[in-house]
């Protein structure tokens, strides 16, 4: 099954969760070690090549997952008891998800190309700079980037944290169908 279906998520949507997920998670680490990081460090210019190629690739995902779920079916909460309060702040919390990961891949960007070059990604294609910048550009979208990274890993926590509790407390299949899709016998 590729596609989602008012129950379940197809085998696509459930990919692009959790290669968005764990690359997203990877990035953050990668991130946190750049930083420490100085100019001299041999590894200095290839973390942040890797870091660069890497996010516009994701926003590349990003950009299709968000495809993908306009067309796409989006299955009914698989809590049949949940409050207005769950369903309206899994709502807001997935929202937020994705103008977090919006936001947070432009402001990468932004750092990038502040000085008017474009990001080569993977040697293999550059995306070009936009043809103009604002005065400490780098610096302000590199604050930005760096908290809204923050944000998304602890607003994705609360997610993950929301699913298990799915899982555990509540006995749904709020988690299960994230991890596999759900054929008509395992519904």
């Amino acid at each position: 099954m590729l596609k989602n279906t008012k129950t379940a998520y197809g085998w696509i949507s459930i990919l692009l969760h959790w290669v968005m997920a764990l690359t997203i998670a990877g990035m953050f680490g990668l991130g946190l070690y750049m930083v420490e990081l100085t100019y001299y460090d041999a590894w200095y210019k290839g973390s942040l090549d890797l870091h660069k190629s890497i996010g516009i690739l994701l926003l590349g995902l990003l950009l299709l997952r968000t495809l993908w779920r306009s067309i796409n079916i989006n299955p009914d909460s698989a809590d049949k008891h949940a409050s207005k309060f769950e369903v309206t702040s899994a709502h807001l919390v997935h929202l937020g998800l994705y103008l977090l990961m919006f936001t947070l891949m432009i402001s990468g960007y932004l750092i990038s190309t502040a000085d008017g070059r474009g990001i080569m990604v993977f040697e293999v294609f550059s995306v070009p700079a936009i043809p103009f910048s604002v005065a400490n550009q780098e610096d302000i979208a590199g604050e930005i980037h760096e908290i809204l990274a923050w944000v998304l890993i602890v607003l994705a926590g609360v997610h993950a944290l929301a699913a298990v509790k799915h899982h555990v407390i509540n006995k749904n299949k709020t988690l299960v169908r994230m991890l596999k899709v759900q054929t008509t016998e395992s519904k």
